[in-house]
């Protein structure tokens, strides 16, 4: 097994992105949002179309565990605010 980290912004809020252009993860992943966020963050997996009304609304902070996640570009996620956005880890099983 090995573990990866990472961070992802975005940019421009409003313009979902992927969390990785390609990583392939298979197994559990930790998604958390930035301590230092000034907006939500959304996550979801609708092919770019990830927003406050219809992705899942993380405060700064706050944590989500995916028990089983293929490759982190299944992640979309969008935010709030420019420049805000996530630390992910995984375990590659």
């Amino acid at each position: 097994m090995a573990e990866y980290s990472g961070q992802k912004t975005v940019s421009a809020a409003g313009t979902a992105e992927r969390l990785h252009a390609d990583l392939p993860c298979n197994g559990p992943l930790l998604v958390k949002a930035l301590p230092g966020n000034t907006g939500d963050v959304y996550l979801g997996n609708v092919e770019g179309d990830v927003s406050s009304t219809n992705g899942l609304v993380l405060d700064a902070g706050e944590e989500i565990y995916f028990s089983m996640v293929h490759n982190l570009r299944e992640i979309w996620l969008d935010v709030g605010t420019n420049d805000d956005g996530v630390a992910y880890m995984f375990l590659r099983i």
